[in-house]
């Protein structure tokens, strides 16, 4: 074949490269389902902590982090079921996934180690869950999801000066800032 035939002009070379952007944010952008489901679970579980130690006796309110169990089997699931439907798998769509994951290989190690903390994690977590929600919205240009970011980090550093009980409800309330929000923003956009 020609060389001639085959080379791109520089414009036609940004062309492709811009559109294979847009195609992976706009794959991206289905990924509210994440958001949303991971947002709801976590919230329920920091308010139900909360409410639990606030109003009851009951010993062992940490149970109803429990909630996050099934909503990992569901994540593992849905996001097995996406791969396969994925006709193109981009850059962009593997460093989105890796970051996520390491980012839940980072959290478990903390959960499983917390009584050397005094169970004191979650300004930890809400600290760095900032990161792959503020990298994710800089992937996607998103800026809900920027501003979850920071709403992540400064809420770590509200529930590090407030007591123990407090920090729960500081938590449920960077969820909802955090991943709700921008989730419900990420599908309104979609459906469009």
């Amino acid at each position: 074949m020609n060389n001639e035939s085959e080379s791109l002009t520089p414009q036609q070379s940004l062309d492709v490269i811009s559109a294979m952007i847009n195609q992976a944010q706009g794959k991206m952008k289905k990924n509210s389902f994440y958001f949303l489901l991971w947002g709801w679970a976590i919230a329920l579980a920091y308010f139900g902590m909360y409410a639990i130690m606030k109003f009851t006796h009951y010993p062992h309110p940490y149970l109803v982090w429990i909630i996050t169990l099934p909503t990992w089997i569901i994540t593992m699931i849905y996001g097995s079921r996406q791969n396969k439907q994925a006709q193109v798998f981009t850059h962009l769509d593997k460093t989105n996934m890796w970051l996520w994951i390491s980012f839940g290989i980072t959290i478990l190690p903390i959960v499983v180690f917390m009584y050397k903390i005094n169970y004191n994690l979650s300004p930890v977590i809400l600290i760095i869950t900032a990161v792959p929600t503020f990298l994710t919205g800089i992937m996607l240009r998103f800026k809900p999801l920027l501003f979850g970011g920071i709403n992540f980090w400064l809420c770590g550093i509200i529930a590090f000066m407030v007591d123990y009980q407090t920090q729960y409800l500081v938590g449920g309330i960077a969820i909802i800032f955090g991943y709700l929000i921008p989730g419900y923003l990420l599908k309104r956009i979609h459906e469009k």
